[in-house]
């Protein structure tokens, strides 16, 4: 079947392209153009296809998205092969790299992974690539098909690209004649997920204003609070120690609806196992967030040391972020030794005292000398420039993400060497700041006898 002229030349209903302002959202007009060819190519091959979805709900979302719509457009659901790398690795390692290669997939789809340049993933020189992300990169795998939202503010995240990407394919499908209550059913399963993954990195409080599509009929059907338990749920079994993330997939999977994943008592093994999974994890963040935490010597970096088997890094980060205060302060670090072996995995979050206020900005030189946010990549990148050495030994798996939430897996004995780095930076006054005021002090009683005859 021909692909639509529409669809070749990147129109949708949600993505924006004005003469006046030349924007391009969520991703440039070509890049979603090429997107829509690969996906529809590979529908009509029906040939071996490998998609990789990153492990939390925005990942597993966009990849439903698109398993959803390649079957719909005709893909043999047995021809579609799902895989999630190994705990503390990621699609770009040698053994996940060589394990992809072993499906022999002419079609691999990546969601919502992250990037980075390099050989192709799979050794097959006929495999095809598609990348669907949001995430900050400028380099990617040689010959793969590329649709980025990182560089089209505001970033959207993979579950909106890949939705705006897959939407109009089932537009035209409809057009040719294809089942309309089939078609319905599947454009409101698309919706809750587009809402779930979207939600899932930016919150149940986003406010879903132009140019994001329009999501108020998901969301009064489903409503927030349904939308944000079943999201807390997805991303349970990826934060506990057993990882299975298989088990959120299969979950969101064989779901009909998202109240079907808010059930505890459901008859779903795999939906029973999300509840079981949250608890875990809400344990293991119990015991760990009470560790205080230590400043770097400039002030603008809190690191909180933890020991666990489960990803509670980030949760930690995230919670310290929202409420630990200080003058200087622009990042909270949360650093996990205990994740995977002989390595050190951290998350990084913009603490809320780093936020810049409403119509200001936090002095921070950019690239072409003005100011702007907190950049946590390069952050990172310029604490570990200052010792020789460093930056190269931390390898490719150091501050990757986004410039607000960023992090990194990288050995033991080189994340140690980085907090040394910022123990001992210095202000920008020139002076480190002394280790009393790193320490939190000990309140001293205020209501003394001197203290009440002071005021008398």
């Amino acid at each position: 079947m021909p692909m639509p002229e529409s669809l070749k030349s990147g129109s949708s209903r949600s993505s924006v392209s004005t003469p006046e302002t030349e924007r391009e959202w969520p991703a440039p007009v070509e890049q979603i153009s090429a997107a829509r060819a690969f996906l529809h190519e590979c529908a009509a091959s029906d040939a071996p296809t490998l998609l990789l979805p990153d492990k939390d709900a925005d990942g597993l979302c966009s990849g439903l998205i698109v398993y959803h719509t390649l079957v719909h457009l005709g893909l043999t659901p047995n021809n579609l092969t799902v895989h999630f790398p190994a705990k503390g690795t990621n699609i770009h390692a040698p053994a996940e790299r060589a394990a992809m290669s072993r499906y022999g997939a002419r079609f691999v789809i990546v969601t919502d992974q992250g990037s980075r340049g390099g050989p192709p993933l799979v050794d097959d020189p006929a495999a095809k690539t598609l990348i669907l992300d949001h995430h900050w990169s400028t380099e990617f795998p040689q010959g793969a098909v590329v649709c980025s939202a990182a560089q089209c503010e505001p970033v959207a995240t993979s579950a909106t690209l890949a939705y705006d990407v897959c939407m109009p394919l089932l537009d035209a499908d409809a057009e040719q004649g294809s089942d309309r209550r089939r078609d319905d059913a599947l454009r409101r399963r698309l919706d809750y997920l587009c809402a779930m993954g979207t939600m899932g990195d930016l919150g149940t409080g986003f406010k879903w204003a132009p140019p994001f599509p329009d999501m108020r009929d998901c969301l009064k059907e489903w409503t927030k609070k349904v939308l944000g338990e079943a999201i807390g749920l997805v991303n349970a079994p990826r934060r506990s120690a057993e990882y299975d993330v298989a088990t959120a997939w299969r979950a969101l999977m064989h779901a009909a609806s998202p109240r079907d994943l808010v059930e505890p008592a459901s008859r779903s093994a795999d939906v029973r196992r999300l509840f079981a999974a949250r608890a875990q994890v809400k344990a293991e963040v119990d015991r760990c967030v009470r560790r205080p935490p230590t400043f770097s010597g400039d002030g603008r970096v809190a690191l909180v040391r933890v020991s666990s088997p489960a990803q509670v890094h980030p949760l930690i980060a995230t919670r310290w972020a929202s409420s630990l205060k200080g003058a200087r302060l622009e990042i909270v670090m949360c650093a996990n030794d205990s994740y995977s072996p002989g390595m050190t995995n951290f998350a990084c979050r913009v603490a809320r005292s780093g936020r810049p206020r409403a119509g200001t900005k936090r002095k921070e030189t950019t690239e072409d000398g003005g100011e702007g946010e907190t950049d946590i990549i390069a952050t990172l990148q310029e604490y570990a420039g200052r010792a020789p050495g460093l930056r190269e030994a931390m390898g490719n798996d150091f501050a990757r993400g986004h410039r607000e939430a960023s992090g990194g897996i990288v050995r033991t004995a080189d994340f140690e060497r980085l907090w040394e780095v910022m123990l001992h930076a210095e202000r920008e006054d020139g002076n480190p700041e002394a280790p009393s005021k790193r320490r939190k002090t000990v309140q001293t009683q205020k209501n003394t006898l001197e203290g009440w005859l002071k005021k008398s």
